[in-house]
Formats: C-alpha cells, structure tokens, sequence
C-alpha cells in the first residue's frame, strides 16, 4: 500500500531543512506527503525537492486565515506546487457567531477554490464532534451548510468518543483523506487530562479496523504521529515499519 505522511510529524526537524527531512521520509517508503508549511521555499524548490525524491504532494494543510484571506496566493502556489487539495486543519467554531464566520467564509471561498480546479476539505480535532458554547456540533453544521469535504483525523473521532469507522461511513461521500493516528484518549492519558500521541501501533486507536476501512472505501490514508518520541524521524519510521508489517501479513 501507498501511505502519505504528514509532515507536522516531523515538524523538529522539517523547519531546520526541508529537503533533508523529504529525503528520509522517502527513504523510509512514504510516498507522498501533506504539509504543514513550507518554510519560505518557493514552489518552485519544493516542486523540484519532491520530484527528486520521488514523492507526490497529496495536499496541504493551510491556515484558514491564509485561505479566507488571501486565496488568491494560496491557489498559485498550490498549482505551482502540483497540489490540488487545500486542507484546513481547523477554523473558528466555539461560539455560533464563530461558527458562522467560518460558513460564510468557505461558502464565498469554495467556488472560487473549485473554478481553479482544486478541492477544499477541513480537518477536524475532538472538539468539532462535541457540542460547543451555544449547543451546536461544527462538524454536522459544516455538513448541513457547506459543501466541504472533510479529511477524518481518525485519532480526533476515537478521543471524542466516537467509532471511527462510523464517522467515516457518515461522511463517506464527502471524504477523500484520513489521518491514521494512534494515542491514548483524553479519559485515560496524562494528569492533565490531555490526549497523548503515540505511534502507530502503540496506542489504543482502533489502526487495524481503521486502515481496513479506509482500504475498502479507496482513501488515501496520510500517517500522523504527534509525539516527537524521542524524534520525529524515528516516530514515523516506527509507523511506517508497522504499517508494512501488516501489508505482508496481509500478502501471505
């Protein structure tokens, strides 16, 4: 299978040399990668850093104030880049006023986003998938009132308290990217009540049925590993290890 990674997961050491990082990744056996900044490369360098590399750019996540606010720059760079998805990973929700701010904004932006030929999705965390300030669920009002896609953290739906596979099912027309993420949920983590990243494989996220899901349903499954243990580059190459593990298994 082809797996792409997320790049915040390797982000101690993707700011200090972006190549460098694209390299070992690649060298690892990821395929593709989705950003999290590109640390004042042009596209132009970055387009000729994967291609060395032998990797594909699947997509990007973007602040919402950059593509709220300045979409015009955000779409060039991305088709220089040869991206075609702009991800948010998160925007305005906790109050409805907030929640209407960020509608809006990607009910004026989308149209626009789509005519060039790219695809806006948004990412969530927990909280989307729990009732905010004035009782409104952002994920199901994003659904109901926009016409984005979404990239399901997978991890984010397990620590609210969902099913996974479920979430995915749900949303299953609008979907087009995981994260594939494992931790250990709020309830049960550190005393300060915080969720903990983890490896793939190392955690209690449901990764086995998630990964099988996401097969079945055609998405691209983007790896993220939050934890830096004891690095970046040494957390992603254990997920990338396990997740083989269980392409040859699956072989045999």
């Amino acid at each position: 299978m082809k797996y792409g990674l997320q790049l915040y997961s390797v982000r101690d050491v993707a700011a200090q040399n972006f190549e460098q990082t694209l390299k070992q990744v690649a060298e690892m056996g990821y395929s593709m990668v989705e950003t999290a900044g590109f640390f004042n490369h042009s596209a132009e360098e970055v387009k000729a850093m994967l291609t060395h590399y032998g990797l594909t750019i699947c997509s990007t996540h973007t602040g919402y104030k950059q593509v709220f606010n300045d979409f015009e720059n955000t779409l060039d760079y991305h088709k220089k880049v040869g991206c075609q998805n702009i991800i948010l990973p998160g925007a305005p929700f906790s109050t409805k006023e907030e929640l209407d701010y960020t509608v809006d904004a990607i009910n004026r932006c989308q149209p626009i986003i789509e005519a060039e030929g790219l695809r806006l999705h948004y990412h969530n965390h927990s909280d989307e998938f729990l009732p905010n300030k004035d009782g409104l669920i952002a994920e199901e009002e994003l659904a109901k009132r926009t016409n984005i896609l979404f990239e399901i953290d997978t991890f984010w739906a397990f620590n609210a308290g969902l099913r996974a596979i479920d979430v995915m099912e749900k949303y299953r027309d609008r979907l087009a990217f995981i994260h594939l993420k494992d931790g250990i949920p709020q309830e049960r983590s550190d005393p300060n009540g915080h969720a903990q990243g983890k490896s793939i494989g190392s955690g209690e996220a449901p990764i086995k049925e998630v990964r099988q899901k996401a097969k079945e349903m055609g998405l691209t499954i983007v790896v993220e590993s939050e934890g830096l243990e004891p690095n970046g580059l040494a957390e992603v190459k254990r997920c990338i290890d396990f997740l083989k593990k269980l392409d040859a298994e699956e072989e045999m």
